[in-house]
C-alpha cells in the first residue's frame, strides 16, 4: 500500500522528470553512500521540492537492494542534505 502511495505521489508531481540524471545520481550518492552535493545539484534538488525528495527517498528505502541500510540514518542524511541545500539556495550569493 505504502509503495503504491509513494508511486502515486511521484507520478502526480512528475518527481522523476524534475531533476537531471547527473544531479539525481549526485544527490543519491550523497544520501545513500557518501559524498557531497554541488551547488548546481542543490538548486535542482530544491526545485524538485520537499514532497518529491522525501517520497523518492522513502520509495528507494523499500527497494530490496537497500534492505541492509538503516532507514533512520538515511532519513537523517536526507533531511540534512535537504536543509543544507535549502540554506545554500536561500542565502544570497556574494556579489563582486
Amino acid at each position: 500500500m505504502a509503495t503504491k502511495e509513494n508511486n502515486q505521489i511521484i507520478k502526480e508531481n512528475n518527481c522523476e522528470t524534475k531533476m537531471g540524471l547527473p544531479c539525481f545520481i549526485e544527490a543519491f550518492t550523497a544520501i545513500f553512500k557518501t559524498g557531497s552535493i554541488s551547488n548546481k545539484c542543490c538548486s535542482e534538488l530544491v526545485m524538485l521540492g520537499k514532497v518529491c525528495h522525501s517520497t523518492l527517498i522513502k520509495r528507494t528505502l523499500k527497494n530490496p537492494l537497500f534492505k541492509d541500510l538503516n532507514p533512520a540514518t538515511i532519513m537523517a542524511k536526507s533531511i540534512e542534505t535537504w536543509n543544507n541545500c535549502l540554506a545554500l539556495i536561500d542565502s544570497p550569493s556574494p556579489s563582486a
